[in-house]
């Protein structure tokens, strides 16, 4: 039934969907990783459009009309892929061939990682990968160069543009990825208490950081075990751990009470699911934000 009302609603709109205007690229992105390494590769190419607005919780979204005719008339779509990406998936399986978008499913740019703490998981079933690909910056600088390759493939014309753009970009992330390095390298510690979800498996991973979570991945769970809650607590009492982690627009319920149980304090660490408007507003970039990150796990490993 789903994917007979996106064939209908396509059905209405793709009569209607404008004409791009001619010789500017027009680029759709889900998320907000995708939206910026598009923007940061495309310059003033194009026009690179935000598909899930700032402040949207993403594991609830629903694409509107709207967004299905932004994707219909996109020179490029571009989104994450897996289980959370479903919709999309279910979207450009309805269009005909020829009026299909150019995609790109940014999961098979980098090495998945498998989910890690999902005790229901059956053995016969097929691996869940975690989605959250970008909080690596050695993932990130990959996705860059992926979405060079398809602007690339689509508009050979600027091909030297967006391979310039690319690398440059690239660039500033790499130079992020050693400051990282250099931090943890430097840290007295290389363990790190999420008191809250945990979208950082790729992160923890890249710099072999250890960690422990009040819950796996992104749940929709809102409390954790008692169990769970104590472990945080003795973690950050045991390991004289000084500060303990929530994400952007998190209620910090979870850190808030280990914290008054152990003297902690509570520091930001921002997965760039989505970001404030008042962020989108002041021109936030994947650089900028990962720079407040790498300060943030700086006084962790203190």
């Amino acid at each position: 039934m789903k994917r007979m009302a996106v064939l209908l609603v396509l059905a209405l709109v793709m009569s209607v969907l404008p004409v791009a205007a001619e010789g500017r690229l027009n680029v759709v992105a889900t998320n907000f990783p995708c939206y910026d390494f598009a923007r940061q590769v495309v310059g003033d190419r194009g026009t690179v459009t935000l598909l899930i607005k700032p402040g949207v919780e993403v594991h609830s979204y629903e694409p509107t009309p709207a967004d299905i005719i932004a994707i219909g008339e996109a020179d490029l779509f571009a989104y994450i892929g897996g289980e959370g990406d479903a919709w999309a998936d279910n979207i450009l399986s309805g269009f005909d061939g020829g009026d299909a978008p150019a995609t790109l499913r940014m999961m098979d740019a980098v090495s998945l990682l498998e989910e890690e703490g999902d005790d229901d998981h059956d053995a016969h079933d097929a691996p869940e990968y975690d989605e959250h690909i970008w909080t690596s910056p050695k993932n990130a600088m990959a996705m860059v160069q992926a979405m060079a390759d398809a602007l690339c493939a689509i508009d050979a014309d600027n091909a030297d543009a967006y391979r310039a753009s690319s690398e440059a970009y690239i660039g500033e992330i790499a130079a992020l990825d050693a400051a990282f390095e250099e931090v943890v390298k430097n840290g007295a510690r290389r363990e790190l208490v999420f008191a809250d979800r945990f979208p950082f498996l790729y992160f923890t991973r890249a710099y072999g950081l250890d960690y422990v979570s009040a819950f796996p991945s992104c749940t929709a769970d809102t409390e954790p075990t008692p169990q769970i809650l104590l472990t945080l607590i003795q973690r950050v009492v045991g390991d004289h751990i000084p500060v303990v982690y929530a994400i952007e627009l998190s209620t910090q319920a979870v850190a808030k009470t280990v914290a008054e149980e152990t003297g902690a304090g509570i520091l930001t660490l921002h997965s760039m699911q989505t970001v404030t408007q008042d962020e989108f507003d002041a021109g936030e970039t994947y650089v900028s934000i990962m720079t407040r990150n790498l300060e943030a796990v700086r006084k962790g490993l203190e």
